[in-house]
């Protein structure tokens, strides 16, 4: 501040004393008397204090002339008023009661408005086009999508001085919208891309090396852009968004594309009030709160403001590393938040949570997920996804927990696993208790979700950086897929919304071709398929579908209650006396024999089910 100071006091005293001078040389004509110069010299030593100390209490000296704003120049005004007036008022009181003319005053005022005007504009000239012209030949020339204002956002965050050392020069912006042209934005030419017009042409017309996309761009577009620009020798790049900046998640920087960019989909309008009237003050309870699922729904949470947040999970390290992140990051510095280490089968620990904490909203997000692994596991799939459901949600209801909330998956329709199996009878118990119990009971079935621990992304990509090849089960494979952020988000959604023993849908959008996938992400690795990478079909898994569905025939007339979100029939929930039979018989089959747990599941899913299906194991066994 000190070296600001010593800058900026001296420029200060200078102009505010050239602006006074100048005043009276104006007034009188450029030819002023001895005697009033003599006048200017008595008095200025008293309108010097004045305007210094009008733009210290306004803050003048500490504003960043670098990012001079419309707000800086309200209070350059509101400084040279005050100063203004002060003179004014204080006219007869200079030393030998020497009078200023009112005009002199009028026209000082004026011209030491524009010379701090002047100087702050020059200031910020000087870094924003002076030192990057200098530079401009060592950077590399960039090219904007879009014409919304993130895309100009992205030209001023390049313009201001962080960011002189990047290696990025704009030399224009790019839309499909044709209504835009011919135009300029920032004095750079925006380009239009159509039938005609391709990417190399835009390549070769402007030489460009670059393209910086906005953070907020759907998926569909991001992966038509990839696609293109690869083709034409340009690298894209995404510029995060505000709420990826807030929520920590990138730093304010130019990054590479990442695969959830190439997948984002269109932002959800979320009925934010709606939201924090159910979560904020709130007591929330989140099992499985250490998964990739239960990990963000803590965080999101944590963002709503509750009263208390209980992370339970079985893993120990999974838990401290929840624990972690809360500690150490100073958004969580006000969190509430307890951690306990239990497994859901632990009804006792379980009552002993209920009864301490008192939660008042549970998500329970804990769950065995990997198909072929519960293929070889049923009786764990069993224990973990339906009587851990049942101990949890039994618990919630016996303690007058408001509103519980199962996390579900598509793999539950028309189940052709052991998993899926497993996820349907926890949503059909889930939706019988609501008929019985005060606790509000709502499902969430969604798809795959995007680099959760196992999943297809964080395989590919260990694979790639072994050098290959990719492993996929069949060419015709096609998956849902939704970021976990918005997942979660949309998991809150339905919280807030659900009516209780409904089941919610989440719009996953259209399905996406696992091998299209898996090219993506070589060409996002720098390398080439097959040239460098290959991708070798390994043939579908025990328990895989070729195609997820989202519904069973009784809700694919579901009513949409959410731009992202549908709700089935609430009359479809079975008797909950008939759900606990069967689930009492699988928990004997689940402690007898694994063959005994696949004959039961099979007849629990025909039942269940409009669909019929035979474990993996029993059709080899046959």
């Amino acid at each position: 501040m000190r070296y600001r100071l010593a800058a900026i006091l001296p420029a200060y005293l200078i102009l505010h004393a050239l602006a006074y001078a100048s005043a009276y040389v104006i007034r009188f004509e450029f030819e002023p008397s001895t005697e009033r110069l003599q006048l200017l010299w008595r008095t200025l030593p008293l309108v010097l204090l004045i305007k210094m100390v009008s733009s210290a209490s306004w803050g003048e000296l500490r504003r960043s002339f670098r990012f001079a704003s419309v707000g800086d120049f309200f209070s350059l005004a509101a400084s040279t008023a005050t100063a203004f007036g002060l003179i004014w008022l204080s006219n007869g009181w200079f030393h030998g009661g020497a009078i200023i003319p009112r005009s002199v005053i009028c026209i000082d005022a004026g011209l030491s408005f524009i010379l701090m005007g002047v100087l702050r504009m020059a200031y910020r000239v000087a870094f924003e086009v002076g030192r990057p012209f200098l530079r401009k030949r060592r950077r590399q020339k960039t090219l904007i999508y879009g014409v919304r204002q993130p895309s100009v956002a992205i030209l001023r965050m390049l313009g201001a001085t962080s960011s002189l050392d990047h290696p990025y020069r704009p030399i224009g912006f790019v839309t499909e919208n044709t209504a835009t042209l011919p135009s300029l934005i920032g004095g750079l030419r925006v380009h239009a891309i159509g039938e005609e017009t391709h990417w190399e042409a835009i390549r070769n017309a402007t030489n460009a090396k670059n393209l910086l996309i906005p953070g907020d761009t759907p998926g569909r577009i991001v992966r038509q852009l990839f696609r293109d620009c690869t083709a034409a020798g340009i690298k894209v790049y995404v510029i995060p968004t505000v709420d990826d900046l807030v929520d920590g998640r990138f730093k304010l920087t130019v990054r590479d594309l990442t695969i959830s960019d190439l997948l984002r989909r269109e932002p959800n309008q979320l009925d934010m009030e709606a939201i924090q009237d159910y979560v904020t003050d709130k007591r929330v309870l989140v099992t499985g709160g250490a998964g990739s699922i239960g990990s963000e729904l803590c965080r999101q949470i944590a963002a709503l403001k509750p009263s208390l947040l209980v992370v339970l999970d079985q893993s120990e390290f999974g838990t401290f590393t929840v624990e972690r992140e809360f500690a150490t990051n100073a958004t969580y510095a006000n969190l509430n938040v307890e951690y306990v280490v239990a497994d859901v089968l632990d009804e006792r620990t379980l009552d002993q949570v209920m009864e301490t904490f008192e939660p008042e909203l549970v998500f329970h997000a804990a769950a065995y997920k990997h198909v072929p692994l519960m293929e070889d596991n049923p009786q764990a799939a069993v224990l973990n996804n339906i009587l851990g459901t049942k101990c949890v949600a039994d618990t919630a209801s016996r303690h007058g927990v408001e509103r519980f909330v199962l996390i579900s998956t598509d793999k539950a329709v028309r189940p052709t696993s052991v998993m899926g199996a497993s996820k349907l009878m926890a949503e059909k118990y889930v939706q019988s208790l609501s008929r019985t119990s005060k606790t509000r009971f709502i499902t969430v079935r969604f798809g795959n979700v995007l680099n959760s621990m196992g999943s297809v992304v964080p395989t590919f990509r260990k694979q790639i950086e072994a050098g290959g090849p990719i492993t996929v089960t069949h060419p015709e494979m096609k998956r849902f897929f939704m970021t976990i952020p918005e997942a979660v988000q949309l998991v809150l959604q339905a919280g807030a919304i659900g009516p209780s023993g409904g089941v919610l849908i989440l719009d996953m959008g259209e399905p996406v071709k696992i091998v299209d996938l898996a090219k993506d992400m070589i060409m996002l690795s720098g390398l080439r398929y097959p040239d460098d990478i290959d991708i070798a079909f390994s043939g579908m898994r025990p328990g895989e579908k070729l195609y997820e569905e989202l519904f069973y025939g009784s809700e694919e007339t579901s009513n949409r209650i959410h731009e992202k979100i549908f709700c089935g029939e609430l009359d479809t929930a079975p008797p909950l006396p008939a759900v606990m039979a069967d689930i009492r018989r699988l928990e004997e089959a689940a402690l007898t024999s694994q063959a005994e747990t696949l004959a039961v599941f099979k007849e629990t899913v025909a039942k269940y089910s409009d669909s019929e299906w035979t474990p993996s194991r029993l059709r080899k066994a046959a």
